[in-house]
């Protein structure tokens, strides 16, 4: 499910579910200011937040331009599932509706990155059509 507005019932739940997602990449937890954050890219569409399962999944997506195509390019950002309920279909069943919703858009492709270490979620992501790419190079400027 695809969180829309504000007054969506589950967005403290899927904020709590984001917070954890964070803390288990080191961040201090921050539940309020999560559910704030969250708030405003909804508001603002800066960003998708889907959830799946009784809010056990977690996505957040960015829309952006792809020139070259005169289309989109959809950026999974975050992605987590609760460690509890891992290896139940929870993940396949997020990326599969952000696929679907990334396909009905128009967009050209689906993007994500994730640690070269992390081999169950490259696992799960090759088995939904995900390929490594080996011609790019991702490159961060901390600010």
């Amino acid at each position: 499910m695809r969180l829309t507005d504000a007054t969506q019932p589950l967005l403290s739940e899927a904020a709590a579910l984001l917070d954890q997602y964070r803390q288990h990449y080191g961040a201090n937890p921050a539940a309020d200011a999560v559910e704030e954050w969250m708030l405003a890219q909804v508001r603002h569409a800066r960003c998708l937040i889907y959830v799946a399962g009784e809010v056990q999944g977690i996505c957040s997506v960015s829309v952006v331009p792809a020139a070259l195509t005169l289309r989109t390019v959809w950026l999974i950002r975050d992605f987590f599932v609760r460690p509890d309920v891992r290896r139940q279909g929870i993940g396949r069943a997020l990326l599969d509706r952000v696929i679907d919703d990334a396909r009905q858009a128009g967009a050209h492709r689906v993007s994500l990155q994730t640690e070269t270490a992390n081999v169950r979620a490259i696992e799960l992501y090759a088995k939904n059509g995900f390929h490594a790419q080996t011609d790019v190079t991702v490159m961060d400027d901390l600010l």
